[in-house]
Protein backbone atom coordinates (compact mmCIF):
# COMPACT_ATOMS: atom_id res chain seq x y z
CA UNK A 1 0.00 0.00 0.00
CA UNK A 2 2.84 2.37 0.81
CA UNK A 3 4.41 1.71 -2.61
CA UNK A 4 1.14 2.78 -4.25
CA UNK A 5 1.22 6.04 -2.27
CA UNK A 6 4.89 6.61 -3.15
CA UNK A 7 4.12 6.09 -6.83
CA UNK A 8 1.16 8.47 -6.62
CA UNK A 9 3.49 11.14 -5.22
CA UNK A 10 5.98 10.47 -8.04
CA UNK A 11 3.19 10.68 -10.60
CA UNK A 12 2.09 14.03 -9.23
CA UNK A 13 5.65 15.38 -9.18
CA UNK A 14 6.25 14.29 -12.78
CA UNK A 15 3.13 16.04 -14.09
CA UNK A 16 1.04 12.91 -14.72
CA UNK A 17 -2.10 14.61 -13.50
CA UNK A 18 -4.68 12.22 -14.96
CA UNK A 19 -2.92 9.28 -13.32
CA UNK A 20 -2.57 11.18 -10.06
CA UNK A 21 -6.22 12.18 -9.92
CA UNK A 22 -7.52 8.75 -10.91
CA UNK A 23 -5.30 7.05 -8.35
CA UNK A 24 -6.15 9.49 -5.56
CA UNK A 25 -9.86 8.89 -6.16
CA UNK A 26 -9.41 5.13 -5.71
CA UNK A 27 -7.69 5.38 -2.33
CA UNK A 28 -10.85 5.64 -0.21
CA UNK A 29 -12.26 2.59 -2.04
CA UNK A 30 -9.15 0.53 -1.38
CA UNK A 31 -8.73 1.68 2.22
CA UNK A 32 -12.43 1.31 3.02
CA UNK A 33 -12.38 -2.24 1.70
CA UNK A 34 -9.18 -3.15 3.52
CA UNK A 35 -10.67 -1.81 6.74
CA UNK A 36 -13.78 -3.98 6.53
CA UNK A 37 -14.65 -7.54 7.51
CA UNK A 38 -15.50 -8.67 3.98
CA UNK A 39 -12.66 -6.76 2.27
CA UNK A 40 -15.02 -5.50 -0.44
CA UNK A 41 -15.49 -1.87 -1.50
CA UNK A 42 -18.84 -0.06 -1.42
CA UNK A 43 -20.13 3.47 -1.71
CA UNK A 44 -20.93 3.56 2.00
CA UNK A 45 -17.41 2.42 2.95
CA UNK A 46 -15.89 4.98 0.55
CA UNK A 47 -17.98 7.76 2.06
CA UNK A 48 -17.20 6.79 5.66
CA UNK A 49 -13.47 6.42 5.04
CA UNK A 50 -13.24 9.71 3.12
CA UNK A 51 -15.14 11.59 5.86
CA UNK A 52 -12.89 10.24 8.62
CA UNK A 53 -9.48 10.21 6.97
CA UNK A 54 -9.32 12.45 3.87
CA UNK A 55 -11.82 15.28 4.27
CA UNK A 56 -10.31 16.66 7.51
CA UNK A 57 -6.86 16.88 5.88
CA UNK A 58 -7.98 20.09 4.12
CA UNK A 59 -7.61 22.02 7.38
CA UNK A 60 -4.36 20.23 8.29
CA UNK A 61 -2.73 21.19 4.99
CA UNK A 62 -4.14 24.72 5.16
CA UNK A 63 -2.62 25.20 8.61
CA UNK A 64 0.72 23.89 7.36
CA UNK A 65 0.79 26.59 4.69
CA UNK A 66 0.08 29.43 7.12
CA UNK A 67 2.47 31.21 9.45
CA UNK A 68 2.15 29.83 12.97
CA UNK A 69 0.80 33.07 14.45
CA UNK A 70 -2.14 32.94 12.01
CA UNK A 71 -3.14 29.32 12.69
CA UNK A 72 -4.87 30.11 15.94
CA UNK A 73 -7.13 32.56 14.11
CA UNK A 74 -8.24 29.98 11.59
CA UNK A 75 -11.95 29.58 12.06
CA UNK A 76 -13.55 26.18 11.75
CA UNK A 77 -13.32 25.71 8.02
CA UNK A 78 -14.65 22.62 6.36
CA UNK A 79 -13.84 20.98 3.08
CA UNK A 80 -16.99 21.43 0.95
CA UNK A 81 -16.32 18.18 -0.93
CA UNK A 82 -18.11 15.70 1.29
CA UNK A 83 -17.86 11.93 1.00
CA UNK A 84 -20.98 11.53 -1.10
CA UNK A 85 -19.97 14.21 -3.63
CA UNK A 86 -16.44 12.77 -3.85
CA UNK A 87 -17.81 9.25 -4.37
CA UNK A 88 -20.22 10.36 -7.10
CA UNK A 89 -17.40 12.27 -8.81
CA UNK A 90 -15.16 9.21 -8.56
CA UNK A 91 -17.89 7.05 -10.15
CA UNK A 92 -18.43 9.43 -13.06
CA UNK A 93 -14.73 10.01 -13.70
CA UNK A 94 -13.47 6.44 -13.38
CA UNK A 95 -16.37 4.72 -15.13
CA UNK A 96 -17.47 7.23 -17.76
CA UNK A 97 -14.51 9.61 -18.00
CA UNK A 98 -16.79 12.51 -17.00
CA UNK A 99 -16.61 15.27 -14.44
CA UNK A 100 -20.38 15.45 -14.21
CA UNK A 101 -22.67 13.13 -12.25
CA UNK A 102 -26.42 13.75 -12.40
CA UNK A 103 -26.87 13.07 -8.65
CA UNK A 104 -23.96 15.24 -7.49
CA UNK A 105 -24.72 18.52 -5.73
CA UNK A 106 -22.19 20.20 -8.04
CA UNK A 107 -22.89 20.60 -11.75
CA UNK A 108 -19.29 19.57 -12.33
CA UNK A 109 -15.98 19.34 -10.49
CA UNK A 110 -12.98 21.07 -12.04
CA UNK A 111 -9.33 20.54 -11.09
CA UNK A 112 -6.66 23.20 -11.63
CA UNK A 113 -3.27 21.77 -12.58
CA UNK A 114 -0.21 22.69 -10.53
CA UNK A 115 1.76 25.60 -11.93
CA UNK A 116 -1.12 26.82 -14.10
CA UNK A 117 -1.32 30.03 -12.08
CA UNK A 118 0.47 31.71 -9.20
CA UNK A 119 -2.84 31.80 -7.32
CA UNK A 120 -4.29 28.85 -5.46
CA UNK A 121 -7.89 28.00 -6.27
CA UNK A 122 -9.01 25.26 -3.92
CA UNK A 123 -12.56 24.30 -2.97
CA UNK A 124 -14.10 27.37 -4.57
CA UNK A 125 -17.65 27.17 -5.83
CA UNK A 126 -18.17 29.05 -9.08
CA UNK A 127 -21.83 29.12 -10.02
CA UNK A 128 -22.61 25.52 -9.11
CA UNK A 129 -19.25 23.99 -10.08
CA UNK A 130 -16.61 23.08 -7.51
CA UNK A 131 -13.04 24.10 -8.31
CA UNK A 132 -10.23 22.09 -6.67
CA UNK A 133 -6.44 22.41 -6.75
CA UNK A 134 -5.35 19.01 -8.10
CA UNK A 135 -2.06 18.80 -6.20
CA UNK A 136 -3.57 19.81 -2.87
CA UNK A 137 -6.44 17.34 -3.32
CA UNK A 138 -3.98 14.51 -4.01
CA UNK A 139 -1.89 15.52 -1.00
CA UNK A 140 -4.99 15.48 1.21
CA UNK A 141 -5.77 11.94 0.06
CA UNK A 142 -2.15 10.84 0.53
CA UNK A 143 -1.97 12.32 4.02
CA UNK A 144 -5.27 10.63 4.91
CA UNK A 145 -3.97 7.25 3.75
CA UNK A 146 -0.69 7.66 5.61
CA UNK A 147 -2.50 8.53 8.85
CA UNK A 148 -4.93 5.66 8.34
CA UNK A 149 -2.10 3.20 7.62
CA UNK A 150 -0.27 4.30 10.75
CA UNK A 151 -3.36 3.47 12.80
CA UNK A 152 -4.41 0.17 11.16
CA UNK A 153 -1.36 -1.40 9.55
CA UNK A 154 -0.69 -3.74 12.46
CA UNK A 155 -4.28 -4.75 13.12
CA UNK A 156 -5.51 -8.26 12.45
CA UNK A 157 -8.22 -7.00 10.08
CA UNK A 158 -5.78 -5.03 7.93
CA UNK A 159 -3.30 -7.90 7.85
CA UNK A 160 -6.05 -10.30 6.76
CA UNK A 161 -7.15 -8.05 3.90
CA UNK A 162 -3.60 -7.05 2.96
CA UNK A 163 -2.89 -10.68 2.04
CA UNK A 164 -5.11 -10.13 -1.03
CA UNK A 165 -3.84 -6.65 -1.85
CA UNK A 166 -2.03 -6.28 -5.18
CA UNK A 167 1.71 -6.16 -4.65
CA UNK A 168 4.89 -5.75 -6.66
CA UNK A 169 7.00 -8.92 -6.63
CA UNK A 170 10.59 -8.06 -7.57
CA UNK A 171 11.59 -11.60 -8.60
CA UNK A 172 8.26 -12.70 -10.01
CA UNK A 173 5.33 -14.61 -8.55
CA UNK A 174 5.81 -18.38 -8.33
CA UNK A 175 4.56 -20.57 -9.94
CA UNK A 176 3.34 -18.15 -12.62
CA UNK A 177 6.27 -15.95 -13.61
CA UNK A 178 9.73 -15.96 -12.08
CA UNK A 179 12.86 -13.90 -12.62
CA UNK A 180 11.19 -10.63 -13.62
CA UNK A 181 9.24 -8.05 -11.61
CA UNK A 182 5.46 -8.48 -11.71
CA UNK A 183 2.49 -6.79 -10.14
CA UNK A 184 -0.05 -9.29 -8.98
Amino acid sequence: MRLLIDQLEQSLQSGNYYLSLFTALTLPDIAGAMDSEDGVASGAKYNAWYEKWARPRFVDILKESMPEHMREHLSEMENPLDGEACYLFRCSLLHQGRTIHPKNKYSRIIFVEPGATTNTFHYNTMNDALNIDLAIFCKEMILGVRLWLDSVENTELYQKNYQNFVKRHEGGLKPFIVGVPVIG
